[in-house]
């Protein structure tokens, strides 16, 4: 493993908006993310995969009145993300560094008002449906986790992905189901995070890629 990265792991073990494994936080939030994380009660977006925390950072620049917290697997990604929060003078978000699979562990029934999933891997062969962010048995979680009418947010470049995860809810009752296969051209839809964007969202509108966006959340029967 390479210098830079033994030193952002040794500065993410001292960075108080980090959760990871190994910090006396891990785990111990669970249903506490507001008062004992945030240290008010403002309502908690998620971004599942937050990579570099773009997202993330830029969602709770944008709502200063609501709390973000980043998820990901990869320790020197959520580095950047904690610095350019800090940078940026914010205390409204955080970073939580595990695997998607665990989100029960790390989060009460109801505690997150709302869940973005912004560009994960689209997983594309056939053996791997399971393993997408958007699959059966993630949406269970997201349900658990999410309170009542809680949005869950897509946006994707992979139209593999995007058609797979509505296929799914098309075949079941989802509320607030609203979707496009080209986001920038469909005027009024999410204007609240045009001008957010990923690295890889910035990559492929670049390349003329269409992105992708549909939202949705779980009926009350599912609740």
């Amino acid at each position: 493993m390479g210098r830079i990265k033994l030193k952002r792991f040794a500065e993410n073990a001292q960075r108080a908006d980090i959760v990871e494994p190994g910090k006396d936080t891990f785990g111990a939030l669970r249903g506490r993310w507001a008062a004992d994380f945030f240290k008010n009660d403002n309502p908690i977006t998620l971004e599942i995969g937050c990579g570099k925390g773009e997202y993330t950072v830029g969602m709770a620049e944008r709502y200063p009145e609501r709390n973000f917290l980043g998820l990901d697997i990869k320790g020197e990604r959520m580095y950047r993300g904690s610095r350019l929060a800090e940078d940026k003078g914010l205390t409204n978000v955080g970073f939580l560094r595990m695997q998607a699979e665990k989100l029960l562990e790390h989060f009460g029934p109801g505690e997150l008002d709302e869940l973005w999933i912004t560009f994960p891997d689209p997983r594309p062969r056939l053996g791997d449906t399971k393993r997408r962010l958007t699959a059966p048995r993630f949406q269970e979680l997201y349900r658990q986790i999410l309170r009542p009418g809680g949005l869950v947010h897509l946006k994707t470049d992979s139209e593999l992905l995007f058609d797979y995860t509505l296929e799914l809810l098309q075949e079941r009752p989802a509320p607030n189901l609203v979707f496009t296969k080209d986001l920038y051209q469909t005027t009024g839809l999410l204007p609240h995070a045009y001008d957010i964007q990923t690295t890889y969202e910035r990559k492929y509108r670049e390349l003329g890629v269409p992105i992708k966006y549909l939202h949705f959340s779980f009926s009350e029967s599912e609740t």
